[in-house]
């Protein structure tokens, strides 16, 4: 598996010209589904200026309370397979503290020291040789796909071989040790379950149907599936899967985890190293290239999230004063009519006072009233720039 409260937040701009000192992500609030180093990826978020939403999509049940854990090592002490392959450092490390807790430690060692041990990765080798064992070959690649392959050219008829699971089977990985004639023991390490608190979850699902998130993280399939299971549940798959298309951006540690949804036909944005630190640094190259930019009064204006840059500089908009931003931006430079805009913001109702009241604070907020013109008894509209060669404008 590609591994790996609410917290973030960004700070308000002073008035007149400086440099921004914001970051690439401010002005963006991004999901994050992991139930651990959910506080790491969150940290890094926040660090560049992101809102985040943690929303743990799933919980772990403890290695030392896992029957099936246990039966799968007491099989593998019983029989030794012929192979073993190690898939991520703290599964492993956990598999061994946990078989020392019942008794089984050393005798697990001294089995996987007669095994072909494979590792999938560097930190996976360097579980393995912290317990004191040496793996027999690791890819390059970090790919468990690399690893099947090896395993296949070699010929796995008849072969004992004991696989550290994710949490939920590989996809494909075991059906093709299988088909090729091998017996094939799984080593759940870790299992997961849906969170005990379904909270977090249906929020952050609200949120991104409503388009209040501009992405979502995924560090692992099992947080992948439990999403999309809890969206159906609700009634909110189709929803989710039209925002994920278009709106918001599900974005994966890699490919392992991104299977779940592109069976659901999602694409997602993927880092080519398969680390935390990777995944948002394609955040910040993504989110804002996503981002609607437009030359409005002499100005440039970049539309976020949940801000806004003028010239640079970060504005933060209250949430009406975005639905309206974002109806004028569909149109730049035509009038949208008042009951148009009453429409789009939130909680509608018939006022259209209540128009011109978040119309003022958006203007406040934006800091350059300029950028929207009121247009007598018809609307507003955004103060569009004309093309630099256009010689001649009209209404």
């Amino acid at each position: 598996m590609d591994d790996v409260s609410e917290v973030g937040g960004v700070g308000s701009v002073g008035e007149g010209p400086q440099r921004p000192d914001h970051g690439p992500l401010a002005g963006f609030t991004v999901g994050v589904t992991a139930a651990r180093r959910a506080d790491e990826l969150g940290a890094l978020l926040q660090r560049r200026g992101a809102t985040v939403l943690h929303a743990p999509a799933l919980r772990i049940v403890p290695l030392a309370d896992d029957g099936e854990l246990m039966a799968a090592t007491k099989r593998i002490v019983d029989q030794a397979p012929d192979v073993v392959v190690a898939t991520t450092a703290i599964g492993f490390r956990g598999w061994v503290e946990a078989a020392d807790g019942w008794g089984l430690g050393e005798t697990l060692l001294e089995r996987l020291r007669t095994v072909e041990l494979l590792a999938r990765g560097p930190k996976v080798k360097g579980a393995v040789r912290a317990a004191g064992l040496t793996e027999r070959w690791s890819p390059a690649s970090e790919s468990m796909a690399e690893v099947l392959d090896r395993l296949l050219e070699q010929g796995v008829e008849g072969r004992r071989i004991a696989v550290q699971l994710h949490g939920e089977p590989l996809p494909g990985f075991v059906e093709a040790l299988r088909e090729g004639g091998a017996e094939v023991v799984g080593v759940p390490v870790y299992r997961w379950l849906p969170p005990e608190d379904l909270g977090p979850v249906d929020r952050l699902l609200d949120a991104a149907v409503s388009r209040g998130v501009d992405a979502v993280t995924f560090t692992s399939a099992p947080a992948a599936v439990s999403l999309l299971d809890r969206a159906e549940e609700r009634g909110l798959l189709p929803e989710l899967l039209a925002a994920f298309g278009h709106d918001v951006l599900p974005a994966c540690v890699g490919p392992v985890t991104a299977v779940p949804l592109q069976a659901h036909g999602v694409d997602t944005v993927q880092p080519e190293r398969f680390r935390l630190g990777p995944l948002v640094q394609l955040l910040c190259q993504e989110l804002p290239a996503r981002a609607r930019a437009l030359p409005v009064a002499g100005h440039r204006l970049e539309i976020r999230g949940h801000a806004v840059l003028v010239d640079g500089e970060l504005r933060t908009v209250p949430p009406a004063g975005m639905s309206l931003l974002r109806s004028l931006a569909r149109r730049p430079g035509w009038v949208v009519p008042r009951a148009e805009l009453l429409r789009a913001l939130p909680g509608t109702g018939r006022d259209e006072h209540a128009v011109e009241t978040a119309m003022a604070r958006l203007r406040t907020s934006l800091g350059t009233p300029k950028l929207i013109q009121t247009v007598v008894k018809r609307g507003y509209r955004l103060a569009l720039d004309p093309p630099a060669d256009a010689k001649y404008t009209t209404d």
